[in-house]
């Protein structure tokens, strides 16, 4: 008898019907992270190597968040600006700058105004897949929030809807490293919106292919776009093109996208994001024939969000605390990213500071006040929109996910509105104090 004919006589189906009593898996963890992006993927390894079992849950196929999912390839917020140049975080951060490095997926960037790090995002999510499996991280893709249980000033358990049935988790701490406050809203706790109209998000084009060496740099790309992207019916006037030499790519952020929390305007900003990332690209071709003409798209990726809803926390960053470098006594980490806020369509205001200029995000601005076991982590902590917009780039949100898990092991099963300061400070100190140099060995 033939291989084939032994596979023919094995092809069976059977008949199946959902069960009308049909009940959710069931997990039960020490710790639940809400969202796989980059706080939320450091909070859950930190968590796991402080031996704590952890159920890493996000609505994307695929983890790694915005970083890998909306193709934002750099990290910004990481570095000071001085010099000389030093790291901001560290921890787990060094570990997958120096691992990226380690396969020459990195290429570090100094415009003079900012330092950041452009980033193979498909080495990093290779990267993320390695340390969940490593570290024993229970991972949920494809999980959207359906009910959030509550018992007095504590969560309880998170049911999620996935394609593949209703999944239960129960847990003893929460983090909501969502990006939209989902956690946190379905919870029924107080949240904030803009009340001055959208912060635009960007659909950003990785393009490869491109023949670098035959691009002027990215101040000169940059004026060309301000002078010229009106002519080609592209919305945002004042785009950026980050070049990546060692990939022989562009990163095009060119775009200014609404992104609304309404599950059908979103859906149909998403395909208008297409549509204008494609001027971006018609742009680059018809203005730099040379470098693009065997240009191709690597990927579009999902729209990239910069602020929708966040929580209200018991303490609020307020631009002049941004602006002032003031350093909380409950501060958990530091950066010096200008602010950032896309708050039109044809541009942004940008507001870089003076190079040894540092400012702090407190632990308080994390947590919301009635309950007891839930921390913030990411673009969805407390902030007005102003110091949202410098607080919330990848560097800063990776800082609040080490600083999460270290909060919720300290409190156990007490209140994170208790835990010691001084002593979650003194673990996190390299996040607040170190100062090790830029370029890594």
């Amino acid at each position: 008898m033939s291989i084939m004919t032994d596979r023919i006589k094995k092809n069976k189906t059977i008949e199946v019907v959902r069960p009308k009593d049909a009940s959710p898996q069931k997990i039960k963890a020490d710790l639940l992270v809400v969202g796989a992006g980059s706080a939320g993927m450091i909070a859950a390894i930190q968590a796991a190597r402080l031996g704590h079992s952890v159920v890493l849950a996000d609505a994307s196929p695929l983890p790694g968040g915005q970083a890998v999912n909306s193709n934002i390839g750099l990290f910004c917020g990481l570095y000071s600006r001085g010099k000389p140049q030093y790291l901001f975080t560290y921890g787990v951060v060094e570990e997958l700058l120096r691992d990226l490095e380690a396969q020459d997926a990195l290429y570090f960037r100094d415009s003079g105004v900012t330092v950041s790090v452009a980033y193979d995002e498909q080495a990093l999510l290779r990267w993320i897949d390695t340390k969940i499996t490593e570290e024993s991280i229970t991972y949920l893709a494809g999980a959207n929030i359906d009910t959030v249980e509550r018992e007095g000033r504590r969560l309880t358990a998170v049911a999620f809807l996935t394609r593949y049935g209703r999944v239960w988790v129960e847990a003893d701490g929460f983090i909501d490293a969502s990006g939209d406050a989902a956690l946190t809203w379905n919870a029924g706790l107080p949240c904030r919106e803009s009340g001055e109209g959208p912060v635009y998000g960007t659909q950003i084009v990785i393009v490869d292919r491109v023949d670098v060496s035959k691009l002027p740099g990215e101040q000169p790309m940059r004026e060309r776009i301000l002078e010229k992207a009106a002519g080609f019916g592209i919305e945002r006037h004042d785009g950026i093109a980050f070049l990546f030499p060692k990939k022989d790519r562009v990163i095009l952020n060119m775009t200014h996208i609404e992104t609304p929390l309404d599950p059908i305007a979103a859906s149909k900003a998403s395909i208008e994001g297409r549509v204008r990332a494609d001027r971006a690209m018609a742009f680059m071709k018809a203005e730099y024939p040379e470098a693009f003409s065997n240009a191709t798209v690597h990927s579009y990726g999902q729209t990239g969000i910069r602020q929708t809803r966040w929580i209200k926390g018991k303490k609020q960053i307020v631009a002049d605390d941004i602006r002032r470098g003031v350093c909380f006594e409950d501060a958990v980490l530091r950066t010096t990213w200008p602010i950032e806020l896309h708050d039109t369509l044809a541009t942004h205001q940008w507001e870089p500071f003076s190079p040894d200029h540092v400012h702090y995000v407190p632990f308080g601005a994390m947590t919301p006040p009635d309950v007891d076991n839930l921390v913030a982590a990411g673009r969805c902590i407390d902030a007005d929109l102003i110091a949202l917009s410098s607080v919330r780039v990848m560097g800063p949100c990776m800082a609040m996910g080490t600083a999460a898990a270290h909060a919720l092991d300290l409190a156990g099963t007490g209140s994170v509105h208790e835990v010691p300061i001084e002593e979650l400070q003194k673990r996190i100190r390299d996040n607040l104090e170190r100062e090790d140099l830029l370029r890594l060995p």
